[in-house]
């Protein structure tokens, strides 16, 4: 038995040893990185400064100088062959397969246990390099980073001024024509800052939103017994369906209530609501957690 010393000795330790392990626990644990967003390019902004580059329909991630992090914070679990040259600096970019790839991507980079067959496929698309100074030298310091690692895996944006809106307009049609995403807008002065700022715009041919699925609208003739519209949330609280985009593959196996979805909509209703919203995909680009399913 124990006795009233040892007690009280174990008492006196208890709250130490809950110190330790929350310790532990917390020592895996990383900050969102301070990444900037983009805001949308409105026709009429003025071009002069800006530099121009593809969007990349890949999956945001900011590589700290040894592993990979997600917007929020969580670790993509890369492969150690696949960032071996890679350099010990941070970066900011997208991991990418190809165009009207990102199912594919996203499924392949979310594993807490990477397949490198999925990785050998993947490249990681850098635009930016975080820390001081304007774009235009920390574009230049980018370029001489990625050339020196001489990594397959490692891969430069292309980015240049941008003429005018005519050549902007030509660049888009021809990315979408090709089956691109859109284009990015980088002003060239720009420092690097966490947030939304127009200092890097978007420029797509309609504009997308996220939202949560609610609920399942069942189907009806051809699509009787699948789902045949979303209904979903905005993060007002305001909610509309959606009813196109889907495949039936999709729509027999719909995204399940709570799932966070990226649809593309042209403008708003006079309602204020997303005009012919149609669903884009799931937006399940976090990797998974311990104690999920690899």
């Amino acid at each position: 038995m124990l006795t009233c010393q040892k007690r009280d000795a174990y008492r006196l330790l208890l709250p130490v040893l809950l110190l330790i392990l929350i310790f532990v626990a917390r020592a895996g644990e990383t900050s969102p990185p301070p990444v900037p967003l983009a805001n949308t390019y409105q026709q009429g902004i003025a071009l002069e400064g800006y530099w121009i580059s593809e969007k990349l329909d890949g999956v945001r991630a900011y590589w700290d100088g040894r592993r990979f992090l997600s917007r929020n914070g969580n670790v993509y679990q890369a492969p150690d062959w696949f960032v071996a040259d890679f350099p010990d600096v941070p970066l900011d970019g997208e991991l990418w397969m190809g165009r009207q790839r990102f199912a594919e991507l996203s499924g392949a980079v979310r594993k807490r246990f990477p397949v490198d067959s999925e990785w050998h496929d993947i490249q990681f698309h850098v635009f930016d390099l975080p820390g001081p100074g304007p774009f235009y030298e920390r574009y230049g310091q980018l370029q001489a980073l990625v050339e020196k690692a001489d990594s397959r895996y490692l891969k430069l944006v292309e980015q240049k001024p941008v003429s005018s809106y005519t050549a902007l307009k030509s660049r888009l049609d021809r990315v979408v024509g090709e089956g691109g995403e859109g284009l990015m807008l980088k002003r060239r002065e720009s420092r690097y800052e966490a947030g939304r700022s127009d200092d890097l715009l978007k420029v797509k041919t309609f504009e997308d939103a996220e939202a949560i699925v609610v609920e399942h609208i069942a189907g009806k003739g051809r699509l009787q017994g699948m789902m045949g519209a979303l209904q979903v949330e905005l993060p007002s609280g305001r909610r509309f369906r959606i009813g196109t985009g889907f495949s039936d593959e999709m729509r027999a196996r719909p995204p399940a209530p709570g799932t966070r979805i990226t649809f593309k909509y042209y403008g708003l209703t006079a309602t204020g609501l997303p005009r012919f919203a149609s669903f884009l995909r799931v937006r399940d680009d976090e990797p998974e957690q311990s104690g999920t399913e690899p």
